[in-house]
């Protein structure tokens, strides 16, 4: 089985410490380990070598953490001319964009903060639920002002004119801050790995998650949390995902994230052997069609 692996960044070096690469990395190992051949590289060094030679893509099968749009449509276009897989598909990555994820959310029956879709010229009144938070929606959040913690109208309208400074005048998603534990999951769809830890108690990529202060450790139902991740992994084509999840005090569990391969920084060794399990499945499925 030949594969191709493409990370995140603009070149691939296996010399790198990031968390991204560690878990790339670690997943590489093992499919190594058990049989497969596997090229790497970043997704620039894929772009650049295969954009007007995609009949040059001699492989089985592609995984990895891309995320750039030259990137995902290129795989699209192999998987529809040359029927190359790629895990996570290409449709998932789309569909985790956060407005195309808050609109299959809100049409799947999954558990969300009250949440709605505007633009630069809405006006934030009484009719809000503060606080409450203003996030892109046209990617995934990039860089700290991307999400932002509004606790009042004033805040969130100053919010909404900071992103239009930015030129994101579009697609902002509006949702309310839950009050509860913050957790965050990670998965890996049709296997047996799925795990969870309070966000407090890892790698915070912004430091958002100290609005949701200490956590009380409300009990709730793993089980049931198991069973709305595997939903949205279904419903969003994202086999390989981690997610956010809020649990009141009454032990109610609400969705307010999910995303498609992360670093599982918490659980890397065992999420590796997950996802190579998967990526090999998904091939031998694929080649059976």
């Amino acid at each position: 089985m030949h594969l191709l692996g493409i990370s995140r960044g603009k070149q691939f070096s296996p010399n790198m410490t990031d968390n991204d690469t560690a878990i790339f990395r670690a997943v590489v190992d093992v499919l190594e380990h058990s049989g497969c051949k596997v090229d790497r590289m970043s997704e620039d060094e894929f772009c650049a070598l295969y954009a007007d030679h995609l009949d040059q893509v001699n492989v089985d099968a592609i995984f990895g953490m891309y995320r750039g749009m030259e990137t995902i449509n290129l795989l699209d276009e192999l998987e529809m001319l040359f029927h190359i897989p790629s895990i996570n598909p290409c449709w998932g990555i789309h569909n985790a964009i956060r407005k195309n994820l808050t609109l299959v959310l809100q049409t799947s029956g999954i558990p969300i903060p009250e949440t709605q879709i505007v633009d630069a010229n809405f006006r934030f009144d009484e009719s809000i639920n503060y606080p409450c938070w203003l996030k892109r929606g046209d990617a995934c959040a990039q860089v700290r002002e991307d999400v932002v913690y509004c606790a009042n109208s004033e805040q969130a309208q100053a919010a909404l004119q900071a992103f239009q400074r930015r030129g994101i005048v579009r697609d902002i998603v509006v949702c309310e801050h839950l009050v509860g534990d913050l957790i965050k999951f990670y998965g890996v769809e049709g296997t047996d790995f799925f795990q969870w830890d309070y966000a407090s108690r890892g790698y915070s990529k912004f430091g958002l998650e100290a609005h949701n202060g200490v956590e009380h450790e409300y009990p709730f139902s793993v089980n049931t949390l198991h069973s709305l991740a595997t939903r949205m992994a279904e419903n969003l084509k994202l086999p390989i995902y981690g997610g956010d999840a809020v649990v009141s005090a009454t032990g109610e569990i609400r969705i307010i994230d999910f995303n498609d391969w992360p670093s599982f920084a918490r659980c890397r060794e065992k999420a590796s052997h997950a996802i190579a399990k998967k990526i090999i499945k998904e091939y031998e499925e694929n080649r059976k069609r």
